[in-house]
């Protein structure tokens, strides 16, 4: 018994080091069909729901370096998200999802080894995507030189120079 517990926590352990995040929610009284359901939009983002005992994922957590104050949202049916993507998608698909059936509750989360509480977790869920984020960051930087190239065209015009 004692191997097959080393097994899960080195299998949690790979799960937690590969994600550069891990989101917990209390599961209890999700029914099957939902929870399936929700697997599958999890995994259409890039990430994974599992089920493990609480006590594996506070020594995988211990050994990956996570807060300690992480165990103090170990206790009842918990289930563990992890990704290979970003946190925003997931936390977006857990709030959207926990909004349609109540189910389930966020309960903590860890990112780049720092715990979130529940508040922080839906201030990420409404966060657009990096890919927006990017965009918007670029529509930024390009407004100045846009601005300029405007100027630019209607002194020309102005002063009935043909433009460039």
């Amino acid at each position: 018994m004692k191997a097959e517990k080393t097994l899960l926590i080195e299998d949690i352990l790979r799960r937690v080091n590969a994600s550069p995040f891990m989101l917990v929610v209390d599961y209890a009284g999700l029914k099957v069909d939902k929870f399936a359901e929700l697997r599958k939009r999890l995994s259409a983002v890039g990430a994974e729901i599992h089920v493990f005992k609480n006590n594996l994922v506070l020594k995988a957590a211990g050994k990956a370096g996570y807060p300690e104050e992480l165990s103090a949202h170990l206790s009842g049916q918990s289930a563990f998200i992890t990704g290979v993507k970003e946190i925003f998608a997931a936390a977006k698909i857990m709030k959207n999802f926990a909004a349609e059936f109540e189910k389930p509750v966020m309960k903590a989360g860890v990112l780049d080894g720092k715990l979130l509480d529940v508040a922080t977790i839906k201030a990420l869920a409404d966060l657009p995507s990096r890919e927006a984020l990017y965009s918007m960051l670029l529509g930024v930087l390009q407004a100045p030189g846009s601005s300029l190239a405007r100027a630019l065209k209607a002194k020309a015009e102005k002063d009935g120079t043909p433009a460039a």
